[in-house]
């Protein structure tokens, strides 16, 4: 038969000779009907015990590759000829785009912290210490709102740091914030309403909404966030979609005037508003903007995560709900993943509690300035009197405008050439041509060197692209 096993490799050999005769009757090498050896033949001939044969037949037989006839020994069943084109392997692209093994390129990709101040060490502590000392109660499922625990140090927290005020019942634990964007597209969707979104806005943000089924309706944004003054619609509306304290990506802060216009808006239209507070402890000028959630609690879904404040693979985020919605959400829920992995949340719960959360903040925040302030002093030294920055000092990027050029595919191109990975605004634009000079540079997660070089980079592409 041809079969070749190996003894030194970790695959057993019932799963080698089951694999291999599996192909060939797939492939059509052994057709239907075809008597294969006997197990006494085959395990002489591969040199391996009987019963490996009778165990790899055994699966064979269960699956209904093979047949076994008295007095007509093992037979291949019929109709299991499947030959498969040959499917072209590509190069595995990571999240970013580009090929993992390229080395040397410099990603200016926003929203991704300096993971190598994440506090380890301490995380990893309180983890163990959680999981040895913890009733075993907490290993089956949760309740779909999270662990008490987490939601009542989340509670205390908001106030101290956001002056929110809001009972531990209304905050539900989701496995980040885009599932709680998800689950409460969801919880609001009606097929005869439109949904209003910044625009520019956060595509994927945006593609999950839209995969709901709803009408979109983009409002333009300018340096002080949404313009309330063109909120103006015929149509139902479910909710209007906002990051009021940093907006993304362009950084403005909604004033108060617009927050009240916003906020009309909502009661006219009987509809809510979608809070996304994204990044908005890291602010460098004074202290965190007031959450619009604060001034309508009725109208507005507040949503959070800590995606930003500490790592993406945590996946943990909340929002905080009216009453009137809570029970449909939770049902929601419970069918979507039962709830959200409940030792994580014990363990936040308790760096909370402990302080350690607004620790690492503080820190952060001084870190995050020093590598605001280095991509500032390198676009000084590379475009002088050739760009400007917008938006407030916040958060883990900053939008710069340039003078005389545009960022289009050929000048992307060249950039990316330079190995350095940018993101023009345009890119996040519904409506397309007002940004096409900007570009959004992340630098939570380089190091000063590297935005140094990454600009540098940048400049020598513009050059090689035929802008100034």
């Amino acid at each position: 038969m041809w079969l070749a096993i190996d003894k030194r490799i970790n695959t057993s050999l019932i799963r080698q000779i089951y694999g291999q005769i599996k192909s060939m009757i797939l492939e059509g090498e052994l057709p239907a009907g075809h008597k294969l050896p006997s197990t006494r033949w085959l395990s002489e001939d591969l040199k391996v015990s009987r019963n490996v044969v009778l165990e790899a037949y055994a699966q064979l037989e269960a699956e209904g590759y093979i047949e076994s006839r008295r007095g007509s020994g093992t037979m291949v069943a019929e109709g299991l000829y499947f030959r498969r084109s040959e499917a072209k392997v590509e190069k595995r692209l990571s999240s970013t785009g580009y090929k993992e093994e390229d080395s040397g390129l410099i990603d200016f990709r926003s929203g991704i912290p300096a993971l190598d101040l994440f506090p380890q060490k301490e995380w990893g502590r309180l983890f163990h210490k959680i999981c040895s000392q913890v009733s075993y109660s907490a290993f089956r499922y949760g309740d779909s709102e999270g662990i008490m625990e987490l939601r009542e140090a989340l509670s205390d927290y908001l106030f101290r740091v956001r002056g929110i005020r809001c009972s531990p019942e209304q905050i539900m634990i989701t496995s980040g914030s885009t599932q709680g964007l998800s689950l409460i597209s969801k919880l609001l969707y009606n097929p005869d309403i439109e949904i209003i979104v910044e625009d520019p806005v956060h595509y994927g943000l945006l593609n999950v909404i839209a995969s709901y089924g709803y009408s979109i309706k983009p409002i333009p944004v300018d340096y002080k966030g949404i313009r309330t003054d063109m909120l103006k619609t015929d149509n139902d509306v479910g909710f209007v979609y906002v990051t009021p304290s940093h907006q993304f990506p362009l950084g403005g802060v909604l004033p108060i005037q617009r927050r009240i216009e916003l906020i009309r808006f909502a009661e006219e239209k009987d509809c809510y508003i979608v809070e996304d507070d994204y990044d908005s402890e890291f602010r460098y000028e004074g202290q965190p903007i007031s959450s619009l959630y604060e001034l309508e609690p009725n109208r507005v879904i507040y949503v959070g995560s800590f995606s930003k404040i500490l790592a993406p693979a945590l996946r943990l985020g909340y929002v905080i709900l009216p009453d009137v919605l809570i029970p449909k959400y939770l049902r929601l829920k419970k069918y979507t993943d039962v709830h959200t992995e409940s030792l994580s949340q014990l363990v936040l719960a308790q760096f909370i509690h402990d302080g350690k959360l607004e620790k690492h903040i503080w820190k952060m925040k001084k870190e995050y300035y020093k590598k605001r302030q280095a991509a500032i002093n390198s676009l000084n030294s590379n475009f002088p009197d050739k760009y400007v920055v917008k938006g407030h000092a916040a958060g883990l990027h900053l939008v710069a405008e340039f003078q005389n050029v545009s960022f289009t595919e050929a000048v992307l191109e060249k950039i990316m050439q330079q190995k350095v990975k940018v993101y023009p605004v345009e890119k996040y634009t519904i409506h397309k041509g007002k940004h096409s000079n900007k570009l959004i540079i992340g630098y939570g997660h380089l190091s000063t060197a590297e935005i140094a070089e990454g600009i540098k980079r940048i400049k020598e592409g513009v050059r090689r692209g035929g802008g100034s």
